[in-house]
């Protein structure tokens, strides 16, 4: 299960590694970047519940999880491994632990790498070959299109990249089902859409960094106002995606209630953005759109819950 680019490393001063067992597992771990895996495990459960129209096993909830949690963290130490250099030039990167010399880049590599084969087998065990290959055919695609390609060479890099992030959902309903069905690629839709938004607005909040980098984000090498309108756009496209749920999947009055408002709601507030777009402003926007995200999902998995519960 890839993941998407870290937009929440914190802005520290270098300092030398520390001594001792606890740090130098606690570089590891933020090599995966947590916060990052977080998000997508959240879109992953949902999911399933839709996938199952309620709960699905415990053990294969938390095998996929946890899966999930290997692949995810195998991608972003990958992507920490190759982007070492340009992390040590922005501000909002160079705390991380290859460019203070906690971790070695063969060392990074190599956990990244094994993360990943434990991904596969693990979820080919204990849920499907199908889930497996998803999971891991994303971080591919994360690492080779992505970082390697798109982000230092086009502006719609992360329009593209994206894709990655939004694969979860497909890995979710795959291990329920054995197969991924229209439901599935309508989440997936959302959050590929969510993706541009989300990240642009993080990319006028540090705006000077990604041009010091030489990462040709949109804001950088369009403008705000290009950023702008374009945030603006994909945001009215998530919502209106969102809307068709309701017409491939068992969902029902609480989920289309939700959407409408958390909608209505989300697009406001890129239609807002867009009119000052401003480092502040666009950092707030940053943070509630992954709220945003979070409680639409929430509001998939409630919605069966309810209904179910309800008879």
């Amino acid at each position: 299960m890839a993941a998407l680019p870290d937009p929440t490393s914190s802005i520290v001063a270098s300092a030398p590694p520390r001594p001792g067992a606890w740090p130098r597992i606690r570089s590891y771990v933020m090599l995966t970047k947590p916060r990052v895996i977080e998000l997508l495990l959240v879109t992953t459960v949902p999911s399933m519940i839709l996938a199952e129209q309620g709960w699905p096993s415990l053990g294969l909830v938390l095998a996929v999880l946890l899966g999930g949690a290997f692949a995810a963290g195998g991608a972003n130490t990958i992507n920490c491994f190759i982007e070492r250099d340009r992390d040590q030039v922005m501000q909002r990167t160079h705390a991380r632990p290859l460019p203070r010399g906690e971790v070695s880049p063969v060392a990074a590599l190599v956990f990244g790498l094994v993360l990943e084969v434990l991904a596969f087998a693990w979820l080919t065990v204990t849920a499907n070959l199908l889930a497996a290959v998803l999971a891991v055919s994303a971080t591919l695609f994360y690492v080779f299109v992505y970082t390697i390609w798109l982000k230092p060479r086009s502006p719609q890099n992360i329009v593209i990249g994206g894709a990655a992030g939004a694969v979860p959902v497909l890995v979710g309903w795959a291990a329920v089902t054995g197969s991924v069905g229209a439901p599935a690629w309508v989440l997936f839709t959302v959050i590929f859409l969510w993706t541009p938004p989300h990240f642009w607005a993080l990319a006028v909040r540090y705006r000077d960094d990604y041009a010091r980098a030489g990462i040709p984000m949109l804001p950088v090498v369009r403008g705000l106002r290009v950023a702008g309108r374009q945030i603006a756009i994909y945001s009215v496209l998530v919502v209106l995606t969102t809307l068709t749920l309701p017409f491939v999947a068992d969902v029902g009055w609480i989920y289309t209630v939700a959407a409408l408002v958390l909608g209505t709601w989300f697009a406001l507030a890129a239609f807002r953005l867009g009119r000052g777009m401003d480092p502040e402003r666009a950092i707030r926007f940053f943070t509630f759109s992954n709220t945003y995200l979070a409680l639409l999902f929430a509001a998939v998995a409630i919605d069966v819950l309810v209904r179910r519960a309800l008879g």
